[in-house]
């Protein structure tokens, strides 16, 4: 693999050479001169190289490299026609310039000509040790010590130094990033790398990776070259604690498309590059504005941050709302100290909330020094890392207050505050945050996203397992059905059941398995046990009489030591059905506000896990059913994949419906109802519930 490049001479060059200066007003080769001249802290001189002119702005201009004086150059910046890049750079390895950056445009992203220069390129820079940054690129910006080797006109204005490093590898979307980070912290180098014929992207990272004075990398990326190098790159980044920060073009195949023909190299597959970059410990950001709001939320992160989150804001809603998205997020929420909610009872009124999320209410507004005092016990708490702090509509000098008790306390403490300012009237107090460096989101989703993927969370967040058939009737005082007797209830509604029959003991279970015929599934009837798989309480495959009544024994058995406490009713024998049919679930359960509603999805034992599943309102119609069947996101799995044969769409859309028609007559006393597994055989071969739960409310 090729070495990284030491770029120290390119980063703080001395000397420039500028071929392709021009005397026009207005034109790329006189920006590029004047960026130089004129608005950078060049220490050494730039020299001007274009034969059509003897001297440009007053100083004298050279016809060739070769016709320089001596001295030595660091970097040739290269602006002429593509068919000319190729001889200058041959007089750069000829003179012992070791950077040249080509920011002419016509190579591999043109055609085979273009291609065909850029690989004479790759080959003189092998032979003679010369770096090429580019082609077609925008150049480079070293912000913090005010170099632009760049045409940009927009260079003199976006010189807001920091200790962010950006690698892009195109220029436009380069500079809307270093536009995004005018305030606060801001870029200390931008690499706009171009076609990569020689330096790559790697070679930026690891640079940066080295480089004290970055902190963080953020990489704009369209395609990769040398996958490995990359790797090598971001591995040192991490050795070295630099959070790398990356935005991947190429997720949908237009992207791809696009970034190919944009950059010429590589997309490569989106889960690959995904599934890399999580390995070697990078950030993957989903677009712009995440990639410009990690970068720098990255740089005010602290040890604390990771603690926990609270919620802070003057609005009940807002409150609520926050703490919703959070919640999807699984962001941890901080619980408060006692002393802490003590400070806050004696600040706030006696209606606010003192909880996370914390409300103050409006009544805060009237006390610009109470909320400077809140939002300094909060950040003081040990269990809050992270404060995140709504602000969702301009009040004039009162938000313009509030932002600046935000800056206030944020300039004292180790704790992160983020602002949302939610308002799209961009007030005073917005452009105060903005001033700060404190960079307001504007949309709650946008900043618990990036939450999401920019802190180190300490505490993972603790979700509450979904309730047992059971547990939920239960609650309701009222009664669970055991699944022989649900799957009689059903049978009478005229429902598919398998044939089977409960049996008392071990002698009766090889009686009647021999008559409904092998082989037979034998499971514990009770309805204390939702989960009878994991009681010990299923035996399948049973393929005779000897096995029926080992089966019978090894059930109750198991059920004793698990499950000790549950009434057992006997053993259900029942016909098994042919193999190969597929899994699904069909259940029903009441809703607070919508009342019956039926729950279709992907069944069997990954139903918790996968939960693709998708829901109607009962009573529903057939067009109803069918919609529901093809809702889920795996209905591939129904429709057959790899030669297998279609399930037997027209049964279970029929087995749906009825389930709905049950519901409804039964509508005022059931309050839920699962049918988990529900076989589903090929087309012709029908659709049955293998297990039933059905409780009705007290």
């Amino acid at each position: 693999m090729k070495p990284f490049a030491d770029l120290t001479r390119f980063i703080n060059p001395r000397n420039v050479a500028v071929v392709g200066a021009s005397a026009r007003e207005a034109s790329q080769g006189r920006r590029l001169y004047d960026n130089l001249v004129l608005h950078s802290a060049v220490p050494g001189e730039v020299f001007a190289v274009n034969p059509a002119y003897g001297e440009i702005g007053g100083r004298p201009c050279w016809p060739s490299i070769s016709a320089l004086p001596e001295a030595d150059i660091d970097v040739a910046l290269i602006m002429i026609n593509a068919s000319l890049v190729l001889d200058a750079l041959k007089q750069c390895a000829a003179r012992g310039i070791p950077f040249a950056v080509v920011m002419t445009s016509g190579f591999s992203e043109a055609g085979e000509e273009g291609q065909r220069l850029e690989r004479e390129i790759a080959e003189l820079c092998r032979a003679t040790g010369l770096h090429v940054y580019g082609p077609n690129c925008p150049g480079f910006v070293n912000v913090r010590d005010r170099l632009g080797m760049t045409f940009s006109p927009a260079f003199k204005d976006d010189l807001n130094a920091g200790a962010i490093g950006l690698a892009t590898q195109g220029g436009g979307l380069g500079r809307n990033l270093l536009q995004g980070l005018s305030h606060g912290q801001g870029v200390g180098l931008w690499f706009s790398a171009g076609n990569e014929v020689d330096l790559e992207i790697p070679d930026f990272i690891a640079h940066m990776a080295n480089d004290p004075q970055i902190r963080v990398i953020a990489l704009l990326m369209e395609g990769v070259k040398n996958g490995r190098r990359l790797t090598s790159a971001l591995e040192l980044a991490r050795a070295r604690n630099k959070p790398v920060v990356v935005l991947k073009i190429g997720h949908s195949e237009a992207g791809v498309r696009a970034a190919q023909s944009h950059t010429a190299s590589v997309a490569g597959s989106a889960a690959v590059n995904s599934a890399v970059f999580r390995q070697f410990g990078a950030i993957e950001v989903d677009d712009l504005d995440q990639l410009l709001a990690t970068a720098r939320l990255l740089t005010r992160i602290t040890p604390k941050s990771g603690n926990g989150l609270c919620i802070y804001t003057f609005s009940g809603g807002t409150a609520a709302l926050a703490a919703d998205i959070a919640g999807g997020a699984g962001l941890p929420m901080a619980a408060f100290a006692p002393a802490t909610k003590a400070a806050l009872r004696k600040l706030l009124p006696d209606f606010a909330s003192i909880d996370n999320p914390v409300d103050t209410t409006a009544d805060i507004l009237r006390n610009q020094q109470a909320s400077v005092e809140c939002l300094r016990i909060l950040c003081a708490d040990p269990g809050v890392g992270t404060v995140l702090f709504p602000i969702p509509m301009d009040y004039g000098a009162i938000t313009d207050g509030m932002a600046q008790a935000i800056a206030t306390v944020a300039a004292e403490t180790d704790t992160l505050i983020v602002p949302v300012w939610m308002s799209r009237r961009l007030g005073g107090g917005f452009q105060l945050l903005e001033t700060e460096g404190l960079l307001p989101f504007l949309a709650l989703s946008d900043a618990i996203a990036v939450l999401a993927k920019a802190v180190p969370w300490k505490t993972p967040a603790v979700l509450p397992a979904p309730s047992s058939p059971p547990a939920a009737a239960a609650a309701s005082g009222g009664r669970m059905l055991s699944e022989a007797a649900a799957k009689s209830l059903l049978r009478e509604a005229g429902l598919p059941v398998p044939q089977g029959v409960v049996v008392a003991n071990a002698e009766e279970a090889a009686e009647q398995a021999a008559r409904l015929g092998f082989p037979v599934v034998m499971k514990v009837v009770s309805a204390q046990i939702a989960h009878k798989t994991e009681a010990g309480g299923v035996r399948l495959n049973i393929a005779s009489a000897g096995a029926a009544r080992e089966a019978h024994a090894a059930i109750l058995d198991s059920v004793a030591r698990r499950c000790p406490e549950a009434k057992v009713d006997g053993i259900l024998v029942e016909r098994m059905l042919p193999p190969g049919g597929r899994e699904v679930l069909v259940g029903v359960h009441r809703d607070a506000a919508f009342g019956l509603v039926l729950t279709f999805g992907l069944g069997g034992i990954f139903v918790e896990t996968i939960r693709d599943v998708a829901h109607r309102m009962i009573p529903l119609s057939r067009d109803d059913a069918r919609a529901l069947v093809r809702e889920i996101e795996y209905v591939e799995i129904l429709e057959g994949v790899r030669g297998q044969a279609p399930a037997d769409f027209d049964a279970l859309e029929d087995l749906i419906v009825r389930v709905s028609d049950f519901a409804w007559q039964h509508r005022e006393v059931l309050h839920e109802m699962e049918l988990n597994p529900v076989w589903v055989g090929a087309a012709g071969q029908g659709a049955m519930p293998l297990d039933a739960l059905i409780g009705y409310a007290g």
